[in-house]
C-alpha cells in the first residue's frame, strides 16, 4: 500500500513554531514529531511505501526522514518548486503512483486506521474517499433570520454541527486524468468538479481522536493531551 504525504506548506498559521522548522517536524511531547508519529502509524497499518511531497524547508524533512527504513517504509520525495495547491503535487508524480493510494496532510494527529480508509476506498469504487469528522461550531452572536427586512426568527449563540474533511483521502489515479501537471489543483476544486460531473466522492465517517495541527491553539492542545493519548496514537507502533 502506498501513501503520499503532503508536507510542502509554509505553516504560516503556526508561526513562530514554523520559522525554523517545517510544520510536520514540530515536536509533540518530549520525543516525537508529528511526521514521525504519522509514519509509525502508517507502517503499523500495512503501508510499505510513501512519497513525501516537500517544498518549504524540505531538505530538513529529507535529512530527518531519510529513506524511511527506520520505520520499515520505502520513502521517496517529490519537490514542489512553486505552490501547486493540495492536489497539484500529485500530478507531477503520476508515473510513480499505483492506481489507488492514500493522500494525507503531514500535520494530522489522529488514531484513524489509515489502512481501513484505503481499503474502504477500493471497495467503494469511488473516485475519491474523504475521511470526515463531526465538528461543532459555536456562534458567539445572536443569529437573526430575516425576510423582507423583517426579523422572523432569532437564536441566541447557537451551535452548528458539520462534517469536515480530516485531510486524509483515498484516491484513484484515474480521477486525475483530466488535469494538467504543473498547474495548481486544490482539494476544493477537485471535489466541486466531481460533484458537477455527477461522480461524487465517498465519505468515510470517523468519530475517534483527531487534531489538525494548523494553529498555535491546536498545537498547544496536542502537546497537552499527548502524554495521556500516547498509547492510543502509537498502539502497536
Amino acid at each position: 500500500m502506498h501513501v503520499v504525504i503532503l508536507a510542502g506548506g509554509k505553516g504560516v498559521r503556526l508561526r513562530p513554531y514554523t520559522t525554523a522548522l517545517p510544520k510536520p517536524l514540530v515536536p509533540i511531547g518530549d520525543q516525537h514529531t508529528i511526521l514521525e508519529i504519522v509514519l509509525r502509524q502508517l507502517a503499523n497499518s500495512g503501508f510499505t511505501s510513501c512519497t513525501l511531497a516537500i517544498g518549504h524547508l524540505g531538505e530538513i524533512i529529507r535529512a530527518y526522514v531519510g529513506d524511511g527504513s527506520q520505520w520499515g517504509l520505502r520513502i521517496d520525495y517529490a519537490t514542489e518548486e512553486s505552490p501547486l495547491g493540495t492536489m497539484g503535487p500529485l500530478l507531477t508524480m503520476r508515473d510513480r503512483l499505483p492506481e489507488t493510494f492514500l493522500v494525507m496532510n503531514g500535520d494530522v494527529l489522529t488514531d484513524l486506521d489509515f489502512g481501513e480508509v484505503l481499503a474502504t476506498h477500493r471497495s467503494a469504487g469511488a473516485p475519491l474517499t474523504i475521511a470526515t469528522y463531526a465538528r461543532k461550531v459555536n456562534i458567539d452572536f445572536g443569529v437573526l433570520t430575516t425576510d423582507d427586512s423583517r426579523v422572523v426568527a432569532f437564536t441566541e449563540k447557537p451551535s452548528m454541527d458539520y462534517r469536515v474533511s480530516m485531510g486524509v483521502y483515498g484516491l484513484s489515479l484515474s480521477t486525475l486524468d483530466s488535469y494538467t501537471a504543473g498547474l495548481p489543483l486544490g482539494f476544493d476544486e477537485l471535489v466541486l468538479d466531481l460533484l458537477k460531473a455527477g461522480n461524487p466522492p465517498h465519505a468515510y465517517e470517523f468519530d475517534g481522536y483527531w487534531l489538525d495541527i494548523g494553529r498555535p491553539d491546536d498545537y498547544d492542545r496536542a502537546n497537552a493531551e499527548f502524554t495521556s493519548r500516547k498509547q492510543l496514537l502509537l498502539k502497536g507502533a
